[in-house]
């Protein structure tokens, strides 16, 4: 007796017929690697909360980028710890910030042969955690602010950033990204904007990495609450018409219903940000023995990428890029 159900699990007996008829697939050149470089170290130190992650000097960053070069991601996304910290953020656009100098340093080492993007944000680089400027009764400036990442944004552009990434989710923030840019000489840096970014509790090994816990309060008056999908389609809409060239949905695996509603909705490239949080409950239970770490993580970007994503900020960027060359 022949069942026309058959036909599906004829097409699953070997792994290169799977492969054969596969839907989606996943490459190298999907992944972006987010790296931290922080100031006032002599060696690279590991991140505790998330495994196999590092707060980088400016050399080891700098062979990080290379191998990860070599192995063929396409990208990477910076994050800079400070030094010196105050209430304006200021070294987030000292041209000798910690990753202008990390840009001008990687744009040496590796010249067009990787797409170098930097987090234009204010949290890594004030005194008191937030992603803007503070008014005296403590609440986010939503237009001082625009002025400092429009700022950012051209330092890291002078300094070698193919992408500026804002991701503070501040009202009108590209369109003041852009404007800057533009009026700076810089027509061809593009914005990857943080357009639907959540105040998600998958952050916390984020903060011990960059070293930004908000020291009072919390983010959740300027990033979007978790119970809102429709909401993300205005923040999308509004980012493209100010300007975007990419937009992102963040966190990614609680969200693929915001990633597959971006993908119908807009025709520019769609990230999104497998984040610290997503990463370190995979390392942690792989380390326990409880999961198959490595098969957790390509089915996670696996779905991310089904979902609707071009590509994926990942923790996992290097590891999946050795399996993947392999």
């Amino acid at each position: 007796m022949s069942f026309p159900e058959r036909r599906m699990r004829r097409l699953r007996t070997t792994p290169v017929l799977r492969r054969l008829v596969a839907e989606h697939r996943l490459s190298v050149d999907d992944l972006v690697a987010p790296l931290f470089v922080k100031e006032g170290i002599d060696a690279p130190e590991p991140v505790a909360s998330m495994p196999g992650v590092m707060q980088h000097t400016q050399e080891s960053l700098r062979k990080e980028v290379r191998s990860l070069a070599d192995l063929g991601v396409p990208g990477v996304i910076l994050f800079g710890v400070p030094a010196q910290k105050d209430g304006r953020g200021s070294q987030a656009d000292d041209p000798n910030g910690v990753v202008q100098v990390a840009l001008r340093n990687l744009r040496d080492e590796v010249g067009d042969g990787l797409v170098l993007m930097a987090d234009d944000c204010l949290d890594e680089y004030t005194d008191h955690g937030h992603c803007g400027i503070l008014t005296e009764s403590g609440e986010v400036d939503n237009d001082a602010t625009l002025e400092r990442y429009a700022s950012i944004a051209v330092a890291q552009a002078d300094a070698g950033a193919g992408v500026v990434a804002p991701s503070g989710m501040m009202d009108g923030q590209v369109a003041a990204i852009r404007r800057a840019l533009d009026s700076a000489g810089h027509t061809s840096t593009a914005i990857l904007a943080y357009a639907a970014k959540y105040a998600s509790a998958l952050y916390g090994p984020f903060r011990d990495a960059a070293e930004c816990a908000p020291r009072f309060g919390d983010r959740r008056s300027y990033q979007m609450d978790a119970a809102n999908a429709r909401e993300a389609a205005d923040e999308i809409a509004l980012d493209v018409a100010e300007g975007a060239d990419m937009v992102m949905v963040k966190p990614a695996l609680a969200y693929l219903d915001v990633i597959a509603a971006v993908r119908a909705q807009v025709n520019v490239p769609v990230a999104a940000y497998h984040v610290s949080g997503e990463y370190a409950m995979v390392k942690a239970a792989a380390q326990l023995g409880w999961i198959d770490g490595t098969a957790v993580a390509l089915e996670h970007l696996l779905a991310i990428k089904r979902a609707g994503a071009d590509f994926v900020l990942t923790y996992f960027a290097r590891d999946l890029a050795e399996l993947l060359a392999s």
